[in-house]
Parts: C-alpha cells; structure tokens; sequence
C-alpha cells in the first residue's frame, strides 16, 4: 500500500495506494493457491515415479539446508554482537566473538525451547512470550 501510496503517478494516492494492495496480495498469494488446489493432486501420481521421486527426494533435502542455513544465520546475529567474516575455498563463514555474546537472547531462547520440548507449550505462544520477554529487558536495560 505505502509504495503505491507515496508514488501514486496520475492516480490519487488512495486509489494507487488500494490498487497496489490488490496487486501485491493478487502475486503473493495466487501462485500458493494454485499450487495447491492444481499442483497437489498429482504429487501422489508423481511418487510412483522412481526418477521423480528421487528428484524431489532432492530438492526436499535442499530446502531443509537452506532452512538450516537460515535458523544458523538468524541464531548467530542475535546471540553474537560481533561477527567476523572469513573466506575460504570459495565459502563465505561468519564467526562470532565469542566476547560478544548477548547472554540475555540466549537464555531467552533456551527457556523458549525448554517450554515447547519439555512442556509442549505451543510455539505461537512461547514466541509471544520470547518477544515480551525481549521487549521488557530491551525497555529495561535498553541493549
């Protein structure tokens, strides 16, 4: 909405603002649909195909790094204050210092991982509270 708002062209920015709405949910959401409601029927079709199968054996498996990666990524930034990138073999590895550490996420996110595995709180529900958790030692401490 902002962007179409604060750049509405020769239209009035409500209406740029509404249409640009219309557009991004319109690309955001439809090809998940369709996916779903055209593409889904025939993934059990394609599990009986052997060299179909493996293929996406694959690609399952690349996502699940990729998500990896991801968790590694967003973990390192908020526990660690300082990063230090280093490069080898073509690679790109960021290593915290370790004097860096903010002890406060960390012990935030323990606790949220004990309550979801030990006493199966539900994940919304220890997000929400990591976030206030967060929230009022930021206002408190203000790091």
């Amino acid at each position: 909405f902002m962007g179409a708002y604060r750049n509405p062209g020769t239209l009035d920015p409500l209406v740029a603002g509404i249409i640009g709405s219309i557009v991004v949910t319109w690309v955001t959401f439809i090809p998940c649909f369709l996916w779903i409601f055209v593409g889904a029927p025939y993934i059990e079709y394609l599990r009986g195909n052997k060299s179909l199968s493996t293929a996406l054996s694959g690609i399952t498996a690349a996502v699940v790094g990729v998500v990896l990666n991801l968790a590694v990524w967003f973990f390192l930034h908020t526990a660690f204050e300082i990063l230090n990138e280093r490069h080898a073999f073509g690679m790109r590895l960021l290593v915290p210092e370790w004097g860096t550490v903010d002890a406060a996420s960390i012990i935030i996110a323990a606790v949220a991982f004990v309550a979801m595995i030990r006493f199966k709180v539900d994940m919304l529900a220890a997000l929400a509270a990591a976030a206030g958790s967060g929230l009022v030692y930021h206002l408190m401490f203000g790091t």
